[in-house]
């Protein structure tokens, strides 16, 4: 693939050349919601998606979902995401999992959760290029010396897991280009196309995108949901379960108020007596009946670009003319 397949050279990067996209953005793996329809709406875009292999135990409706999403794709690239935490993906299924996924055919993996270096050769095996998602630089550099092929560093802004270091993306950023050799993503709090701008300056490859995303109209969510996400601003976030070292940042409800509340009260109450507040059965119920009162639910400082429901590919157009944009003010202030 050249560079003529791009709007502006700073778009042929390794994101885009080894996906084979139009645009150095990631959507990354959304537990319940990175389906068939989300993800191949991405691939249409000519961004990458991953699907969630959690959100499909089964390994039959992991293989289903993967053939739908290829037959929605129109032949664009997409993916599966992985994530090894033992709570989504038993450790004893882990490896049956990427042995599900290459048996597919799929050629693109994210992982996520702790190091996926165990699992490496059944991937390379197969030659499937890895995406490793890191809350931390420091796990990075780690994901680098094992093998993966590019990293994805999430900042503190994130929705969902920004890890314990609570490092922001700029500093992430600037950090990277020096400590990175492999490709590198950023993430935390990406939703204009001004900061994927940066982030390419700065030295990354790409960008990953999650929050910014809920509003897609291909995202199988309650219409409620998507409206509290647009009522929401960069100010309606709230950081909870630190107390068990796996701290999330989700938007501010009537669960995370208690969380917080319980936590603050009684710092060894433990993942036991929490779990029936966090539990992301749920969570899960907000997506089908729009009540965001209640349950965990992931989002991220990028809630201040949320203003509408719109089909993902316009999303990513406007991504892309922000970051136009951006490079033009940055040509003519040189």
């Amino acid at each position: 693939m050249t560079s003529a397949y791009f709007e502006h050279p700073i778009f042929d990067t390794p994101v885009t050349r080894t996906y084979g996209t139009k645009v150095p953005i990631v959507a990354g793996g959304l537990q319940w919601l990175a389906n068939a329809d989300y993800v191949s709406a991405a691939a249409r875009a000519g961004i990458m998606g991953f699907i969630t292999a959690a959100s499909f135990p089964e390994a039959e409706d992991l293989k289903a979902e993967i053939e739908r999403c290829r037959e929605l794709s129109d032949g664009n690239p997409f993916g599966v995401n992985v994530s090894m935490l033992p709570k989504l993906v038993p450790g004893e299924k882990t490896a049956d999992v990427f042995r599900t996924i290459a048996d597919c055919g799929v050629k693109f993996v994210e992982t996520s959760g702790r190091s996926p270096e165990a699992y490496l050769p059944i991937l390379k095996d197969a030659g499937i290029t890895v995406l490793h998602k890191v809350p931390s630089l420091r796990y990075a550099v780690k994901a680098q010396s094992v093998g993966v092929d590019m990293v994805s560093i999430v900042g503190a802004e994130c929705g969902g897991h920004p890890g314990m270091d609570m490092i922001g993306s700029m500093v992430n950023a600037g950090l990277a280009d020096e400590r990175l050799t492999i490709p590198w993503l950023i993430g935390g709090g990406i939703g204009r196309g001004s900061q994927l701008a940066a982030a390419l300056v700065m030295g990354a490859s790409g960008v990953v995108i999650g929050t910014r995303f809920l509003v897609a109209e291909e995202l199988q969510a309650h219409p409620g949901y998507k409206q509290a996400l647009i009522d929401a601003s960069e100010l309606d976030t709230a950081l909870s379960m630190t107390s068990v070292r796996n701290t999330v940042r989700s938007l501010r409800n009537e669960t995370t108020e208690t969380v917080i509340q319980l936590e603050r009260d009684n710092p060894e109450i433990g993942i036991q007596g929490l779990l029936k507040h966090v539990s992301g059965a749920i969570g899960r119920q907000a997506y089908a009946t729009g009540d965001v009162s209640r349950g965990i639910l992931s989002a991220g400082h990028a809630l201040g670009f949320v203003d509408k429901v719109e089909p993902l590919a316009e999303i990513v157009n406007r991504l892309e003319a922000d970051a136009l944009g951006a490079l033009k003010r940055l040509n003519t202030a040189a």
